[in-house]
């Protein structure tokens, strides 16, 4: 599992007792290098949203197993760079289907290569290829993933490939037209959930994250007051049952906390509280970690709770808590790299 995270931005969240926003340029975690170039044309981010190309990637991306990161060659003054690669817009629908629109390409037959990146040491696996259709208006090229059948959870990179079996081309960003994930976790999902956000990785190029959970429990407003932290969720692909609780396992162990949630009348909506009271572990030491998960009923495999319907596909350094400190420890919440919801106690 991660380490903590979280991300600043002024989402609506951000003003919400006890998810405070974070004072930091915009889109740039604290102690983060700098931005990396912005996508272009990016269009307004709505009122209190995230600009999506203020996302960042996970470190390392871009260096992937068995292959040289791109770009990465060094420049002198005798012979400056310039960067060659292609750039593709992409837009997103409520249902989930996502166009990807690129400039005239060379190659009669072009596609579009989605690669699923593979764990450090592994081989790639997965992939999926798309045809990039012609315009005939403006030679313009555009391909169409479709919502089914959805992708593999994780990060996928995206390549041009102007033939088929050709050398692939990584490519960077454009525009990204997001608007419709802003909103995404006001309709409730059926199972599977599936989410797919396309995202600017920390060395430039684009990228997709995706994610595919037989139930999911979204996680909206985190209140944190100076004795107990109370969480706001919405549970996706399931129902709640009278019997349904809140589960929080010690990280590494079998250990477990077991909290019983208030329920909405819509067998849908929960809240939780935890205090520094719940987490008391004896065998003391460095910091631990304890993963939030929601059991819906007794006999239900327990769902984890995270954040993964909006536009946002990496909160590091986003949504950043205050912490609840209490008899020399401290608790926090916050957002590992699989957005996932996890508390440490220090």
């Amino acid at each position: 599992m991660s380490t903590p995270e979280d991300r600043t931005a002024s989402t609506p969240e951000g003003t919400r007792s006890g998810e405070p926003r974070v004072s930091t340029s915009p889109g740039t975690p604290p102690g983060s290098p700098s931005t990396p170039p912005a996508s272009s044309s990016t269009p307004p981010a709505s009122p209190g949203t995230p600009r999506e190309d203020a996302t960042f990637g996970e470190p390392g991306e871009g260096a992937t197993s068995g292959e040289p990161r791109e770009g990465a060659t060094p420049s002198t003054p005798e012979s400056p760079q310039r960067d060659t690669h292609l750039r593709a817009d992409c837009a997103i629908d409520t249902d989930g289907r996502l166009t990807f629109r690129l400039p005239p390409t060379p190659g009669a037959h072009p596609q579009l290569l989605l690669r699923l990146r593979p764990k450090k040491g592994r081989p790639e696996t997965t992939r999926h290829v798309l045809d990039l259709e012609l315009d005939r208006s403006d030679d313009h090229r555009h391909a169409v993933l479709e919502p089914h059948p959805s992708l593999d959870e994780g990060r996928w990179d995206v390549y041009l490939l102007p033939e088929p079996g050709a050398e692939r081309r990584r490519l960077r960003p454009g525009l990204r037209d997001l608007r419709t994930l802003v909103d995404s976790h006001l309709r409730d999902r059926p199972s599977p959930v599936a989410v797919r956000i396309p995202y600017a990785t920390k060395d430039g190029f684009l990228a997709l994250r995706a994610w595919r959970r037989t139930a999911h429990a979204e996680a909206r407003a985190i209140d944190v007051t100076n004795r107990a932290m109370t969480v706001t969720a919405r549970l996706h692909g399931a129902e709640l049952h009278d019997d349904a609780t809140v589960r929080l396992r010690l990280r590494g162990t079998d250990t477990v906390r077991s909290l019983r949630p208030r329920t909405d009348e819509d067998a849908r909506g929960f809240s939780f509280t935890v205090g520094p009271g719940d987490l008391t572990d004896d065998g003391g030491g460095a910091a631990r970690i304890w993963d939030v998960f929601l059991r819906p009923t007794a006999e239900a495999p327990p769902v984890r709770v995270g954040r993964l319907l909006d536009d946002v596909a990496d909160r590091k350094h986003v949504y950043v808590y205050p912490a609840i400190e209490r008899d020399g420890s401290a608790l926090r919440p916050y957002y590992t790299v699989d957005n996932d919801l996890a508390i440490e106690v220090t």
